[in-house]
């Protein structure tokens, strides 16, 4: 037997310190959502109405990352559908992740995805993009009843395509004769709507539910109740628990972050064959979380986003501001075998690269001449030349 097959081998024989690693994940969907009782009942009454045939009205969720957004609005949607599964009720539900790549990074892609999640056939690409809405509007007829859409990361798709789809979307019932449709928007942007157009605005007449961040006591619970489904019993050393979620807390009550910190401790600890998850553990996840959440958001980002952080990464040390990254970046842009894009749009890209903390890009005002960005990069050195690497090698500069 080869070492390797020794080594897979002696894996299959060890005891696992997890008891059900599926519910430390964060796709995980608990029977019983702590702490978010209140926002619970308000959707549940909000949504109601759909029940009797009657269209709910729209809604917008909001809340910083990891407060339990998308969590709650599955399951008040699952439990929904049951009961209108045991009545008369016709009722569909259609979610949307609307940050994937390749499902709602055009006007096109999104109608193409919601009318093949309607039954529709639609190819995808060669049809105009007003036949394939048109097709996605006889796929909603066909339903009857009344359709929810659930579009998650609605402010992504905003900032990709603008908001003209979404506009036709709060119209869609005027046209509509035997369906009635409601759009439920779930964003990590709590001014979302004060960015869209004030016609758009006016046509959504939404109900807005609010998802504060949890807080350390929450987190707490919220990990205790994952432990004791998800590891075998006294494998989590004192502190663990409190640690993960000290952590979370300090960094927006993101419970996501909290149990991806308690996985992943898990998980060192596994390979090491250690019988025992420590705080030792926790503080080598974090790092190790910190390392991956940077590079993935930087390798999901539009070639020109990349290049601009090369060109930041790059720069001489010291004060650097919009204009100076412009001049660098177009021969960066070109060395790459780009053509540059226009300053207001890499301006624009710089915005989201700071959005998504990759790079701080704080606006200062230059009085009369205006204003400008002051940009730094703060990650740490060792995420800095990692991802210096990966993007040198990718466009060989």
């Amino acid at each position: 037997m080869s070492s390797l097959q020794e080594k897979f081998t002696e894996y299959l024989e060890r005891e696992s310190i997890f008891k059900n690693k599926d519910v430390l994940s964060t796709n995980f969907h608990p029977d019983n959502i702590l702490h978010r009782d209140k926002q619970v009942d308000e959707l549940a009454s909000i949504l109601a109405p759909c029940l009797k045939g009657n269209d709910p009205s729209n809604v917008f969720v909001y809340g910083t990352v990891g407060t339990g957004k998308t969590l709650v609005t599955k399951h008040v949607c699952e439990e929904l559908m049951k009961v209108a599964g045991n009545g008369s009720s016709k009722l569909n539900v259609v979610y949307i992740n609307c940050k994937m790549k390749k499902v709602a990074d055009t006007e096109y892609r999104l109608s193409a995805k919601l009318a093949r999640e309607l039954g529709a056939e639609v190819p995808a690409t060669g049809l105009p993009t007003d036949a394939v809405y048109e097709r996605f509007f006889e796929a909603l007829e066909d339903k009857t009843g009344v359709v929810i859409l659930v579009l998650d990361e609605i402010d992504a798709l905003v900032r990709k395509i603008g908001d003209d789809f979404l506009y036709n979307l709060t119209r869609v019932n005027d046209d509509l004769k035997s369906t009635k449709v409601s759009l439920i928007g779930i964003s990590n942007d709590l001014n979302f709507v004060d960015y869209i157009d004030a016609r758009v605005k006016s046509s959504l007449s939404e109900e807005e539910i609010i998802f504060p961040p949890y807080d350390g006591m929450e987190l707490k619970r919220i990990l205790k109740q994952r432990c004791e489904e998800g590891f075998n019993e006294e494998v989590l050393d004192n502190g663990v628990i409190s640690k993960c979620s000290a952590l979370a807390a300090s960094e927006h009550g993101d419970a996501r972050r909290a149990i991806d910190l308690l996985r992943v401790a898990g998980e060192l600890a596994e390979r090491e064959d250690e019988k025992k998850v420590t705080t030792k553990h926790v503080d080598r996840a974090q790092d190790k979380i910190e390392k991956d959440r940077v590079v993935e958001a930087v390798r999901s980002q539009p070639k020109h986003s990349q290049i601009i952080l090369y060109t930041i990464i790059n720069m001489d040390e010291g004060e650097i501001h919009t204009g100076d990254v412009y001049k660098d970046y177009q021969d960066m842009a070109r060395r790459a075998g780009s053509k540059p894009l226009t300053q207001r749009r890499v301006s624009d890209l710089i915005a989201e690269l700071d959005m998504l903390g990759v790079i701080n890009a704080r606006v200062v005002s230059k009085g009369r001449y205006g204003r400008t960005r002051k940009i730094s990069v703060d990650l740490d050195k060792s995420i800095v030349e990692k991802l210096d690497n990966i993007l040198k090698n990718k466009f060989y500069i």
